[in-house]
């Protein structure tokens, strides 16, 4: 076993988790903010999908699909196109709206997609290259799709969370 393989299978657990929080919700769900000031699933997803395009983009040098292949526009959200919603205020988290569970869902598709494709092409000694020379120490491939991993699960769990506080609310 080489340990992309135990990256894929972690990195393979998140559609699931992603779907569990979202499907079959409309827009207005998908915005409530859980005391008015939480985060809400829309923004939780739409997050631990943007930083998992732009760390896998910038870890395997690729473009970030939310700039290539034209999410940002037909998202329209009023935020900078580079934005992944690293400390956000609440403003910006209410920016972040979307029509239905499918706008969230088909993103993360595309971006988990690619990830799978560039998980398989590493190899054991490729996880000890550095890609963030800017802490200290500075950030292996390995410690990069490893936080990204634990980020996004974190997220979906959020997502997850809120899901279900939106379910007491309405029961």
């Amino acid at each position: 076993m080489q340990a992309s393989d135990v990256l894929l299978e972690g990195y393979g657990r998140l559609p699931a988790l992603v779907g569990a929080a979202v499907e079959g919700l409309d827009g207005g769900a998908l915005v409530v903010r859980p005391g008015g000031t939480g985060n809400s699933i829309a923004w939780l997803v739409w997050h631990l999908t943007r930083v998992q395009d732009n760390h896998f983009a910038e870890a395997f040098g690729e473009d970030e699909l939310w700039l290539r292949d034209g999410w940002a526009e037909r998202w329209g959200l009023p935020l900078d196109p580079l934005d992944t919603g690293y400390g956000h205020s609440s403003e910006k988290v209410d920016a972040v709206g979307v029509e239905s569970s499918l706008q969230l869902i088909e993103y993360f598709n595309a971006v988990h997609s690619r990830s799978l494709i560039l998980i398989r092409s590493v190899k054991d000694e490729d996880l000890e290259r550095v890609v963030d020379d800017n802490w200290d120490p500075p950030v292996t491939l390995l410690v990069r799709l490893v936080s990204v991993l634990d980020d996004c699960v974190q997220h979906a769990g959020q997502a997850a969370y809120v899901r279900g506080i939106l379910a007491e609310t309405e029961g």
